[in-house]
């Protein structure tokens, strides 16, 4: 069903994220960046990520919360390894330190064919597609993982939550080839818990097998949901295994007390932890079929996977570049009527001038 929009000026969106921001302390090159991640999330249709859901995250677990420090600054470890930069980002703001981590390993890929960037004791970066992304737009291989604010999910078979939902972002440059970089982004959980309370809101059930009750049956009924599902069972459980297993090699702690601050003892941590791995194509080029570039070859592999009768299929990425596309023909960046709303309530608490839907042009799709 077709949806109205109110068209923002994207500068009128940073200057508001910007500002709610800087009123919570942080940095003006924290907020800035902060912002910029935001519009980046909004201008790719994802608005489970936008700036409502990055400033709620923030009251919640980040300066309303013991997550995050404003101002922090990223110590650099030591590392014997000259691909490899190991960080404590002391709590900073999530968006700002995943920046600076995939453009560090930008720049070791460049150097050595791949970099790796492990960031211990940060607050959450978000939406790891939008970094991925960046990176393959600028013609690199990038993965990144990270584990999730919190665990919410129980491992297959079990019934108390250990995991986080645990997202894997994969991005990859192929831009020369379809139009716009592959982009494989995907959470562990078959829902996520804000889908949950949505549905409990609207009166709805939840799909199969994806919440257990606190006895860890599976549930439809939100009402008696307290944990969620791997989606795939054994399979979405091992990756996010993954997950807690590589924040335990940074130096993550327990997942079943992070960003639970009550429950945080002396000595243990409640942080998250990212993980960054870029390469540089040229990096892993062999030899190809019938003299192709690497490029040819990447362009032919992805026509013959869509081929065969599969050209109505969609590629991961699509969606995100073809919302894009729509943004940029509507000149500013789209949000709902209770999303304006809802800026609005955050323009109230830093003091600034609340957003006129009137001032607004619109669009519909």
């Amino acid at each position: 069903m077709p949806e109205t929009y109110y068209i923002v000026p994207e500068d009128q969106h940073n200057a508001l994220v910007t500002a709610a921001y800087r009123h919570r302390g942080y940095t003006a090159d924290e907020a800035s960046e902060a912002a910029r991640f935001c519009a980046s999330a909004t201008r790719h249709g994802i608005r489970t990520h936008n700036g409502i859901k990055a400033l709620h995250l923030d009251h919640l677990f980040g300066s309303g919360g013991k997550g995050c420090v404003p101002g922090a600054k990223i110590e650099e470890k030591p590392s014997r390894f000259d691909a490899v930069k190991i960080w404590n980002a002391n709590r900073k703001l999530g968006q700002p330190t995943a920046y600076r981590a995939i453009d560090e390993a930008i720049a070791l890929a460049d150097r050595h064919g791949t970099g790796t960037v492990a960031v211990d004791n940060a607050f959450h970066y978000l939406w790891g597609g939008g970094y991925v992304m960046e990176a393959a737009q600028r013609g690199y291989i990038a993965y990144t993982c990270c584990t999730a604010a919190l665990a919410e999910v129980v491992p297959f078979g079990g019934k108390f939550p250990t995991l986080g939902t645990n997202p894997h972002s994969w991005g990859f440059p192929t831009t020369d080839a379809i139009g716009y970089p592959i982009v494989i982004d995907w959470a562990t959980s078959v829902v996520a818990m804000g889908r949950v309370q949505q549905l409990k809101r609207e009166g709805k059930s939840l799909p199969p097998n994806a919440a257990v009750d606190k006895d860890g049956r599976p549930t439809t009924d939100p009402d008696a949901a307290v944990a969620l599902l791997p989606f795939g069972a054994h399979k979405g459980y091992g990756l996010s295994l993954i997950n807690e297993i590589v924040g335990g090699l940074i130096g993550g702690s327990l997942p079943t007390i992070r960003n639970r601050w009550e429950n945080v003892g002396a000595g243990e941590k409640g942080t998250c932890c990212f993980y960054f791995q870029v390469t540089h194509p040229e990096a892993i080029g062999g030899a190809f079929a019938q003299g192709r570039s690497q490029k040819e070859n990447v362009k032919a592999v992805i026509a013959d996977v869509l081929g065969h009768g599969n050209e109505a299929c969609l590629l991961p990425g699509q969606i995100e570049a073809e919302f894009a596309k729509k943004t940029a023909a509507a000149g500013g960046l789209l949000f709902s009527k209770a999303e304006v709303e809802a800026f609005n309530e955050l323009a109230a608490e830093a003091g600034q001038a609340p957003w006129n839907p009137e001032d607004f042009k619109t669009a519909t799709f």
